[in-house]
């Protein structure tokens, strides 16, 4: 029996193969899992390009252009800067569509004002456009991880489902 991710993944691998659109995923709290959902679908290579697994803020700004003052001003879980990492994937990729993750799993590292759990997710689009979503998600480190892959393939199968098929 396939699992929700399992499902939502192929979901998202059928939408962009119809509209012959290339993905990229930029993640830190969920370190490579969301594009492991996504190769694990057969056919993943025609149109997944690669993933950032930018779990540092070094990797952030080196690999996604994260400005040093977003992180700095915001902190890595934050809306500025999971923007920035999904418009550094499309800058730093060919892909057309773009979802990135920044968040606390947990069991440490929240705060009063970012509890674990804490997770934003933002997905942008080759033109520019990006908008991002806070989520508040309960229980341990798997299941934290697990719920924002699964909110972030949700959204991706959502902007795409609202799509004309025609390649940007």
């Amino acid at each position: 029996m396939q699992s929700k991710i399992d499902i939502l993944a192929e979901q998202v691998g059928n939408l962009l193969h119809g509209h012959q659109l290339v993905m990229a995923t930029a993640e830190s709290c969920t370190g490579g899992t969301l594009a492991g959902a996504l190769t694990s679908v057969p056919g993943s290579s025609e149109w997944f390009d690669r993933g950032f697994v930018t779990y540092s803020n070094g990797a952030k700004e080196q690999m996604l252009g994260v400005s040093p003052r977003t992180l700095n001003e915001h902190g890595a879980v934050s809306e500025a800067v999971v923007l920035e990492m999904a418009r550094g994937a499309i800058e730093h990729s060919p892909a057309h569509l773009t979802v990135a993750v920044s968040g606390i799993a947990g069991p440490g590292g929240g705060t009063v004002d970012k509890p674990v759990g804490t997770v934003w997710v933002a997905w942008g689009q080759k033109l520019g456009y990006a908008e991002a979503c806070c989520f508040r998600f309960d229980g341990n480190r798997f299941a934290v991880r697990e719920q924002t892959v699964t909110a972030a393939l949700q959204g991706v199968v959502e902007r795409l489902d609202a799509r004309p098929a025609v390649p940007e």
